[in-house]
């Protein structure tokens, strides 16, 4: 089977290398920038200003939701409102203790360690990283057998945030030394509409609102694709469409990428096919499907079904996977229990 995480596809969440270094320019740098998740940042705005009123570091933070949703750029958010230098890693980086003590004893007052991808810490890290954020002490072991001696080393006040698309492997114990856990929503299509406006003036891409708004309600309600959509169609509106975005040029664009008026891409509609064609609508486990389409368990779990789950196209049940009514009609299908007519149509209504 082909293991992914899916970043190749135009409509994922996730960010390969070159597009982290894109995604730069178009972050915001305060909280007053940061569109949308309005609830996340009220309660945010409110432990910034309680935290420079004490002339502390702010509490620790827990970012989880769904990738692309802009965790990373929350965190750089919280470092400029606090004014304070933001040191950035991941849980995988993390190999070994000693890795998280040498960044522990070089941070400084009120600093911000932000930890992507956190749940991929090793236990024998979190252990170092307890009392660093309960206590701000590092233990350290000295010599080795009947002569060795703990020594801890106090640490300046400091803020951890924290940012990870799967809570649920977030041991209980570091998950509890987080004062202050939000979970970013997939974003309204207003808010992604505001956010398509924003970057295409900080891209100098000419665009109208019929555009923003064919743009904004295939992305998911996920910035991060968003972003990637319109410089894809800003591409195509150069050579195609004398560089500029109306509704009709993000249509023709977004058509010849396979992404459809929901959002989805070749990939979902084959998952959804295969499941109604192969085995009747289901249920069917999951590693069925994935041996009938070629991909990973992991990956159609975390990367393909969710966004199906929230339409309403895919439910989880006891037996495994079903396929509704709503997914039949968007794919031109007729209803559940007519097999004959649920061939592969010829062109797809998009």
């Amino acid at each position: 089977m082909v293991v992914t995480d899916g970043v190749d596809r135009v409509i994922s969440g996730r960010a390969g290398d070159e597009e982290r270094v894109i995604e730069q320019s178009l972050r915001p740098k305060r909280l007053v920038e940061y569109i949308g998740q309005e609830k996340v940042k009220e309660s945010l705005e409110i432990a910034i200003a309680a935290a420079k009123a004490r002339g502390e570091a702010l509490d620790h933070v827990l970012l989880h939701g769904p990738p692309g949703l802009g965790k990373t750029s929350l965190a750089n958010v919280l470092a400029n409102e606090m004014g304070a230098q933001l040191k950035t890693t991941s849980g995988p980086a993390i190999e070994r203790p000693g890795d998280l003590a040498s960044i522990l004893t070089n941070m400084q007052k009120s600093e911000v360690l932000f930890i992507d991808e956190i749940h991929r810490l090793n236990r024998a890290v979190e252990e170092v990283l307890y009392p660093a954020m309960e206590d701000f002490a590092l233990d350290i072991i000295i010599g080795k057998g009947p002569s060795a001696r703990s020594l801890r080393l106090k640490l300046p006040r400091f803020t951890v945030i924290g940012a990870t698309t799967r809570l649920a492997l977030l041991s209980s114990p570091l998950r509890d030394r987080f004062v202050a856990p939000f979970r970013l929503e997939f974003y309204t299509q207003q808010a992604m509409e505001t956010i398509i406006n924003r970057s295409a003036s900080i891209l100098k891409v000419p665009i109208d609102s019929t555009g923003t708004i064919e743009i904004a309600r295939r992305a998911r309600g996920t910035p991060r694709i968003a972003n990637r959509l319109l410089r894809r169609v800003r591409d195509y509106a150069q050579v195609r469409a004398g560089g500029s975005i109306t509704g009709a040029v993000a249509v023709e664009a977004l058509n010849r990428m396979e992404v459809d008026p929901l959002g989805l891409d070749e990939t979902d509609r084959r998952i959804l096919l295969t499941i109604i064609q192969k085995f009747g609508g289901g249920p069917v486990g999951v590693n069925t499907i994935a041996a009938a389409t070629s991909e990973d368990e992991a990956t159609i779990e975390d990367v393909y079904e969710p966004y199906l789950i929230q339409l309403g196209f895919l439910h989880r049940t006891p037996r495994g996977r079903e396929v509704t009514p709503a997914a039949y009609t968007h794919l031109g299908l007729g209803p559940p229990g007519r097999r004959g007519d649920n061939t592969i149509q010829e062109r797809l209504p998009f």
